[in-house]
This record gives C-alpha cells, structure tokens and sequence, in this order.
C-alpha cells in the first residue's frame, strides 16, 4: 500500500488548511458537494485512501508499535489538517454562508453553480475516451441527479437512530462528488436541526465557554442539541470510513466508469443550485407557517424561472457564477502544483 505521509511546507500546509475550509463550506450548501473540492483541489484520492487506512491494521499498529506508527499509517498529518479546516468552516465561513444566504440566495446560488459548472469541465477532461459503458454510466448518473433534484423533503426527525444514520448519509457529500450531504440531510427532513440549529448551539456554548461561561449548557434546548451533534459527529465519522473503502475498491476497478457516472450525476443535480428559484414553505389549513421544534418554517419546494435579462440583477448573477468558474479553475490549478 502507497503511503501518504509527506513532509510538507508551512504554505502546503496553510493551503490544505484552506482547501478544508473551502471543502466544508461547499457541505453545508444544499446541492453542492464537497467531494468536487476535493477532486478539483488535487487531494480527493489521498483523502479516500487516508480514510481507507482507518483498519484492523492501524489498530494492530497502535497497540503493538505505538501512536507514531498509527498516525504515519493513517496519514494522520493530511487529515489533521483538513478537517481542521473544516472545523474551522463550520464555525466560520459557514455561518458567513447562511447570512450570505439568507440576505441574497441567488447570488450565492449564481457561485456555487459556476463552480459546478467548472467542475463538470474538469472531471470530462479526466475521462478522455468515451465508450458505450462510459456512456451508458452517464446517462444512469444523469437519471438518478435529476430524481434526486425533484425529491421531496420528508418531516424532521430528532431520533437519535434517525440523526446517526442522516451524519452516515450526509457525509457522502465529501467521500463522492457530485452528491450533496446538505441536500440529502434537507430530503431527510434534518437540515436545519442538524447544519443550523445544532451548530449553531455548540457555537454558543464554545463561544461562552472562552470567557468561561457555562450556563447555556443548562438549558435543556441546548442539551438536546450538543447531543444530537455529537450522535451526528459519531454517524459521520462512520460514513467517511465506510465510504471511503467502497469507493477505494470501485475508483481502483473502474476508474473512468466512475467518473462518467460522476458526470452525469452532477449534470443532473444542477437544478439544486439554479440560482433563478423561489422558496415555497409548508402552510396549516388555517393559513400560517408550520414551524418546526425551534420555529424555524418548514420547506416545501422550490419554483424555477426563466431569468429577465431586462432586470439588471441578471447580470448580477452572471457575474457570480463566473465568479465561481474562474475560483474552481484556479483551486485546479493551485491543486496541481502543490497536490498532497
């Protein structure tokens, strides 16, 4: 087996650190996977074959020869720092993202679309001879993006089994590219519990816990929350593991397969950050909002339109999502020259 453990500079450090942050930020945006970060940023085989690590061997390896030899073993360093970054999103960029959100959607949709669309140029370019197989894996990729694209979201469960197996699922987003982990936490109906509202309650409880202030964690809301977080923490963790040894085995067996398949799944995805949309959100028989467990109104669906190029905001959007491609190819091009 390869080993991944490379001594690195302080700005390939700092850069992967970056990557880590631009990987968790793209997670916690439905439809958008953090998977294609990676494979466009130059480290999405290390970070499968690293996980792949986590083993009978690297426990043997702990106990029998002690923790230096494990964290070589699993490349420890590489996952340090890129899930550091991650972290680091999550309580900052992210949260950056939801305002960005909340203020001006399409906006921040017109990005992440010409990010995608970037992407979807660079994996094609990855597979360089097209067969029947390679095309047939395409269209069955395209198919299934576009079922997903038209799911409906399912009411919100706080079960503790329910929100283990949403952290299993919504992990994928970073393991397969193309799959949106926030998308699928929002079909599962656990978006807002899970990426706003228990991040959000661990924030707070970090945040006071610095000038070391405990008493939020008196509250039983909060309570509730940080362990749905960690359950969900716990779920995650497992998916990377398993995923990343079921895509080790298909990525080694049928390279270019995958990548058609990827293609074609991500095509059909588009339509989950087509900026030009609206919100619809689910409403009583008296005519109010239904809310969820901490108010917050339940989605329903989105309604597209074709964009009015009268509308001077159009060219705001266009704008953005050349914005994106230009950032996708220049994290490629960064990726290249200083790949881990």
């Amino acid at each position: 087996m390869k080993s991944y453990y490379k001594k690195k500079s302080f700005y390939e450090d700092l850069l992967l650190v970056l990557k880590g942050i631009a990987m968790g930020a793209a997670n916690k945006v439905p439809g958008v996977s953090g998977g294609i970060v990676a494979l466009v940023g130059g480290f999405y085989e290390t970070l499968i074959y690293s996980l792949q690590h986590f083993n009978i061997k690297a426990v043997k390896l702990l106990f029998n020869k002690g923790f230096r030899s494990f964290w070589r073993y699993i490349n420890g360093r590489f996952l340090c720092l890129l899930f550091s970054g991650v972290i680091i999103s999550y309580f900052s960029v992210s949260l950056i993202l939801d305002y960005l959100i909340n203020y001006n959607e399409t906006l921040v949709l017109g990005c992440f679309f010409g990010m995608i669309l970037a992407s979807l140029y660079l994996i094609y370019t990855k597979v360089k001879i097209w067969k029947n197989s390679t095309i047939a894996l395409l269209l069955l990729g395209f198919g299934l993006g576009l079922l997903l694209s038209y799911a409906r979201p399912v009411a919100e469960n706080d079960h503790l089994y329910f929100v283990f197996f949403c952290g299993m699922i919504s992990v994928s987003g970073m393991a397969i590219p193309g799959l949106s982990g926030s998308f699928l936490l929002l079909i599962l109906g656990n978006y807002n519990l899970l990426l706003v509202d228990a991040v959000n309650a661990l924030f707070i409880v970090l945040s006071n816990g610095v000038f070391l202030n405990f008493n939020s964690l008196s509250d039983p809301l909060i309570q509730r929350l940080l362990i749905i977080m960690g359950v969900f923490t716990i779920g995650s963790l497992s998916g990377l593991i398993l995923f990343s040894n079921l895509l080790k085995w298909i990525l080694e067996k049928f390279p270019k397969q995958t990548l058609a398949t990827i293609i074609g799944f991500i095509t059909g995805t588009l339509l989950l950050v087509y900026p030009w949309r609206t919100k619809s959100f689910l409403y009583s028989d008296d005519g109010n909002l239904i809310l969820n467990a901490v108010g917050n109104p339940k989605f329903s669906n989105y309604n597209y339109f074709i964009p009015d190029f009268k509308d001077f905001q159009t060219y705001g959007v266009l704008l953005t999502i050349i914005s994106g491609v230009c950032i996708l190819l220049l994290l490629n091009y960064y990726g290249k020259k200083k790949s881990y």
